[in-house]
């Protein structure tokens, strides 16, 4: 049974809140308009930013290479996939440190499928001059927004490079149960509500080895484009292909309450995932001095998309 929107909206919200916690106390008065989005999620999860006007032109310039990758016939690409699933990958087993290419990291199983995208991304660092760390991070929040409906993830440039790996196996698995992956991302600072809203990345997604008979296929419908498809059909068993892992989180009582929620509203499950997702591109990294390049990620939306939005949802949230 499906819970009301205004249900699921309640619970997004109470994820969020639990970070206030850890804001500096800066007001969003002080805000310019620009870095608004930045700015509050920053503030949620306890990093202070300097002003976004200060974000190299370099990063433009790398935006527009990478809307050329990630963007074809109006729905993202297999590469944009792929730099969704990267920042989980660099972070989670250690830190966004950008092991995941600095130390072949990419080679491993738990990585299938990244092989690509890390070469790219190793080229692209190298020519532009920027840290692999970051360009990681920002690959991720732009490929994000570049799937239509997809929101604006706060970006965050400064973030040391490291060649050591990180420990093999710390990622969790496709296969793995709702209560072990609930321990597992709590233990990292993460709430249910929370892993909840970040498996709905898997609305861009493809299996790799979680479900070998079923390699490649896509975990809901429109693979093309960030909507609440995923959850529903997660939900309903409809999904071309679903992760026993998504299946367990679907049926447990925390998770599966916020899923069924994010199915009907994807302006709650948005105002989940965005510091959520912030929060993963700062595991591991110093909490100051960092500089906010969000102004940088792909702008704007097609006339009738804002018309058949939310107001919520046409702030990018």
């Amino acid at each position: 049974m499906y819970i009301s929107t205004y249900f699921a909206t309640v619970l997004a919200a109470a994820s969020t809140a639990q970070a206030l916690q850890s804001s500096d106390g800066t007001t969003a008065a002080s805000f310019s308009k620009r870095g608004l989005v930045s700015k509050l999620v920053g503030g949620f999860i306890g990093f202070k930013t300097q002003d976004t006007t200060v974000c190299p032109d370099v990063w433009s310039e790398i935006s527009e290479t990478l809307t050329q990758q990630f963007l074809a016939d109006g729905q993202c690409t297999d590469a944009a996939r792929a730099a969704i699933r990267a920042p989980f990958h660099d972070c989670f087993n250690g830190a966004c440190d950008g092991s995941l290419i600095l130390a072949d990291e990419c080679s491993r199983r738990e990585n299938t499928g990244l092989t690509r995208l890390c070469g790219n991304l190793g080229n692209l660092a190298k020519e532009k001059n920027v840290g692999v760390a970051d360009l990681i991070q920002f690959a991720g929040a732009h490929a994000i927004k570049t799937c239509p409906g997809g929101p604006t993830v706060p970006v965050l440039i400064g973030r040391p490079d490291s060649a050591v790996a990180s420990p093999a196996g710390i990622l969790p698995s496709g296969n793995a149960v709702a209560s072990d992956l609930i321990q597992h991302f709590a233990a990292r600072g993460f709430s249910a509500v929370d892993l909840a809203a970040l498996i709905g990345a898997h609305t861009a997604a493809r299996n790799r080895i979680a479900v070998p008979a079923k390699a490649n296929l896509t975990l809901d419908s429109t693979p093309g484009q960030w909507d609440s498809k995923y959850y529903s059909e997660t939900i309903a068993g409809r999904a071309p292909v679903t992760l026993p892992s998504d299946k367990s989180l679907a049926d447990h009582p925390v998770t599966g309450v916020a899923m069924r929620g994010f199915a009907v509203s994807q302006g709650a499950w948005s105002l989940a995932f965005v510091p959520a997702m912030a929060k993963m591109s700062m595991l591991g990294v110093e909490k100051g001095g960092l500089v906010d390049c969000t102004s940088a990620l792909p702008g704007g939306s097609r006339k009738r998309d804002v018309r058949r939005s939310s107001v919520f949802e046409r702030l990018g949230w």
